[in-house]
């Protein structure tokens, strides 16, 4: 039996349709609102067990799980339980990602990096840098979703659940249907604390 993430995220109502401002800062008419699977512990753990096969296959002797905060947290955490893992979580510190609250790796532990979505790669390119930084040997990044169809590269290999392209515009370039639809912004980069 095949496991179907899409259909994880229609069924909770999180495939969303209308125009949308991404972390990133491109638009785009389609929008993964993975804090709405995460309401449903069910639908969570069920993601991140398939997750934690597709890794577990792919790659042995894992040390530690580390997502970036905060938007990961909960598919890292729920990944790395299937792994029989460790899990840590980095958090921005003057706008760079760190491992703090008593976190720390030994060096060259070895570290699979969880991402809820890829869209540009910019926040998994931060996280593997910062797991680098603190002597961690990224041997891949997990993901729920890379919306770039695996176009990205964020500098270790990608392990999705699911590859879908999803159309992106900068700001200043956006299709005819967007042009008059107002814009929403449902991620959390760039929201003040």
């Amino acid at each position: 039996m095949s496991f179907d993430a899409l259909k994880e995220f229609e069924e909770a109502g999180a495939l969303q349709k209308g125009h949308f401002i991404l972390s990133s800062g491109l638009h785009s008419d389609t929008y993964l609102n993975k804090s709405i699977v995460s309401m449903y512990p069910d639908r969570a753990e069920r993601l991140c067990k398939v997750l934690a096969e597709k890794i577990s296959a792919e790659i042995s002797d894992i040390d530690y799980v580390i997502s970036p905060a905060m938007g990961a947290i909960i598919y890292g955490y729920e990944t790395a339980r299937h792994l029989n893992t460790p899990f840590m979580f980095l958090e921005r510190v003057d706008g760079e990602f760190q491992l703090r609250r008593g976190f720390g790796i030994e060096k060259g532990a070895r570290i699979v990096v969880v991402e809820d979505i890829v869209s540009t790669g910019l926040s998994a390119r931060e996280a593997i840098s910062a797991v680098r930084k603190a002597g961690g040997e990224v041997l891949a990044l997990g993901c729920l979703v890379d919306r770039s169809a695996g176009a990205v590269d964020v500098g270790a290999p990608i392990l999705p659940l699911l590859e879908m392209k999803v159309e992106a515009w900068e700001p200043d370039d956006l299709p005819a249907h967007l042009k008059d639809v107002p814009a929403v912004k449902p991620g959390s980069r760039g929201v003040s604390q």
